[in-house]
């Protein structure tokens, strides 16, 4: 059963009002892959009554938000499984025209910074009711943080909507906490406040308390100072990649004191897999039929995550920030029970289009020593080399294409996510996926091709790409497969200069004769090194000056090298 959208299906349940209302700018899909569905299904196991109100219309006479009344409890605010301004705006700020999590692909369903609209207006209207706020959107806009749409530097997302509690990260723990916490129909912000991987604004008096804190620079300082603002970050970062961390983060708005408490530590695979087997119907909820087709879920309804979390630390990416830096796996009987639930399914053609996640092969991967794990401070155990205590072992990943293999009434099992060749131990895992788990393009992101740029992107050296490209055409001979190996490239990356752009397409382009189709201008999104080194021009960890495309001119003439006719 889906939960309820609408009075009618609230007074079929025989409720009289619902514990939770949640309110998210997607569509409401009942699948684990969208973020409103799995806190609603956590909720739901821990007894609560829960109610979701998908894409509310913020523009007329804001009946979509009166409509189920007041919860018993809380209402939660999520912007859905994007930034709003992301799935709003392209890298050269022009409006899009679809939105894949709206049917039909419809654009204008959700507002621009969706949860500070729709938590001022709860709170408006719900003076009383206090509103959680959680999701990507809130997650990454929890401190003061560079905003690339206003051009300017905003406080924490608690500041500006007003909200109650933010639980920032992946919730599978947070939210049953918060749900435990309140099932009495007491909001206690005393015992909330105590709660791991939560964010929320207290007072001076609160703060002096607090012992084991790190004081940031005051969001008014960072307005004045580049220097202070890249400090913040680079504070940040390093807790947010830490695996036990213990610090709370303290930093002052105005007579306000945003308090982020400490991560929790990585979930263990029981309570990956436990999140995973929660009841969710699997579908689009019955509201959407003739609408058209929802583009996120028809790309996704035959996927399978296999995995949480990226070690990968690249500069321009939000996954460990969002997701954490340590790898969480699920355990084989759950994937393949989802793959043989999936395979039984009406309408299941045979194929897979992804068994993968953040990156496809860090499924199972691991410090040998964990407790040196514990001490490391590195944002990744990629760059600028590998760690030493890294088990990169593909043996676990590869006996479980194996087992996949072999579930009846599957086809193929594809892999769609990127996969990280400097990660490869040997040649084997190429070898199978080339042969068995390839739809006829493998995709890898090297991002770029000269090694100032790639070293700020923290990505590897291009020659590793090179070595790449050779042994997958070698392994697609073997096989006798005509299969296409399709790169990914970014342009205007602070540091990245026009020569260098030239210079990318002159060895793509000419020397290896690819033609390129998975490209992108950067954008700088909030809580990332390349925002950070896109609004200072300084590298935060050296204070090394950049050069920065900044000009909307500028980066089109950087990405108009990737479209050269190809040189002789």
């Amino acid at each position: 059963m889906f939960l309820p959208t609408t009075k009618k299906e609230l007074e079929r349940l025989g409720w009289e009002c619902a514990d939770v209302i949640l309110f998210t700018g997607d569509a409401y899909i009942d699948h684990p892959s969208f973020g409103s569905a799995v806190v609603g299904r956590l909720l739901e196991a821990e007894g609560l009554r829960v109610a979701v109100v998908p894409q509310p219309n913020w523009r007329d006479d804001l009946r979509d938000f009166t409509k189920l009344g007041a919860p018993r409890l809380f209402f939660g605010v999520s912007a859905g499984a994007m930034d709003s301004m992301v799935n709003h705006y392209t890298a050269n700020l022009r409006l899009r025209s679809n939105d894949a999590y709206t049917a039909g692909g419809a654009a204008g369903f959700r507002p621009d910074r969706a949860v500070t609209v729709y938590t001022r207006i709860l709170k408006q209207l719900y003076p009383h009711v206090p509103v959680v706020i959680g999701g990507i959107e809130a997650s990454l806009r929890r401190l003061t943080h560079y905003d690339y749409w206003s051009d300017s530097l905003r406080p924490s997302i608690l500041v500006e909507s007003g909200a109650d509690l933010l639980a920032y990260g992946m919730g599978e723990r947070t939210i049953p906490e918060i749900a435990r916490t309140v099932r009495n129909g007491n909001f206690n912000m005393k015992l909330l406040r105590r709660l791991k991987q939560v964010a929320f604004t207290a007072d001076a008096q609160y703060v002096s308390k607090i012992e084991n804190k790190i004081e940031l620079h005051s969001y008014e300082e960072c307005m004045k100072s580049d220097a202070a603002f890249a400090a913040n970050f680079v504070e940040e970062e390093t807790q947010s990649n830490l695996m036990s961390p213990e610090s709370v983060l303290v930093e002052r708005t105005g007579d306000k004191y945003v308090v982020v408490n400490p991560a929790h530590e990585p979930l263990s695979s029981e309570e990956l897999d436990r999140a995973f087997a929660l009841p969710y119907e699997r579908a689009p909820h019955p509201r959407y039929r003739g609408r058209g087709d929802i583009p996120a879920w028809e790309m996704i309804k035959n996927s399978v995550n296999i995995h949480r979390g990226c070690f990968g630390g690249c500069a321009f990416c939000t996954i460990s920030a969002h997701q954490g830096k340590f790898i969480t796996s699920r355990s084989e009987k759950s994937i393949l029970d989802e793959i043989e639930t999936l395979a039984r399914s009406d309408g299941f053609k045979g194929f897979i289009s992804d068994v993968g996640g953040p990156s496809a092969n860090m499924y199972g991967m691991h410090g040998r020593n964990i407790e040196a794990c514990r001490k490391c401070r590195r944002p990744s155990c990629l760059h600028p080399e590998m760690c030493p205590n890294l088990d990169n072992s593909h043996d676990r990943l590869l006996d479980l294409y194996e087992k996949i293999r072999a579930v009846p009434r599957l086809k193929k099992a594809f892999i769609g996510s990127g996969i990280r060749y400097d990660l490869f131990d040997g040649p084997r895992y190429l070898q199978t996926v080339v042969k068995h788990h390839t739809s006829g393009r493998l995709k890898v992101a090297p991002e770029h091709t000269e090694e100032r740029v790639l070293q700020l992107m923290r990505k590897p050296p291009f020659g590793m790409f090179e070595r790449l490209n050779t042994q997958f055409r070698e392994a697609c001979r073997r096989e006798g497969l005509n299969y296409q190996l399709i790169p990914y490239f970014i342009s205007s990356h602070p540091g990245c200069t026009e020569r260098d752009m030239q210079a990318l397409s002159q060895k793509v382009l000419g020397r290896l004769n690819f033609t390129l189709e998975q490209v992108q201008d950067l954008t700088p999104t909030p809580m990332t090194l390349s925002s950070v080194m896109f609004r200072t021009g300084r590298d935060p960890y050296t204070g090394e000056k950049l050069f920065v495309a900044r000009r909307q001119e500028d980066k089109k003439r950087q990405k108009a090298w990737f479209f050269r006719k190809k040189p002789r």
